[in-house]
């Protein structure tokens, strides 16, 4: 997973709820994922009601609609509005 866009594609997912995404601190078996590790797809957490995961197929498309783009990372967040 390309962390680069990897939360630019986030935020185009569940528009509706802002902020609906978060990063797990520990596994499955309760040891701390370091920081520099957290941010990836399968560290990702819900953290609103209502909003749904995307699949990672779903993220990796929107990663490689934005590069396909070739927009540099200012433009993308101009783009997701953030």
């Amino acid at each position: 997973m390309d962390k680069d866009y990897l939360q630019d594609a986030l935020h185009s997912f569940n528009l509706d709820t802002l902020n609906w995404y978060g990063w797990k601190k520990e596994d499955e078996n309760g040891n701390k994922i370091p920081n520099d590790q957290r941010m990836t797809y399968a560290n990702i957490k819900i953290i609103k009601d209502g909003a749904t995961k995307p699949s990672e197929a779903e993220v990796n498309a929107k990663i490689q609609e934005l590069k396909d783009l070739g927009l540099d990372d200012e433009e993308i967040k101009a783009l997701m509005g953030a």
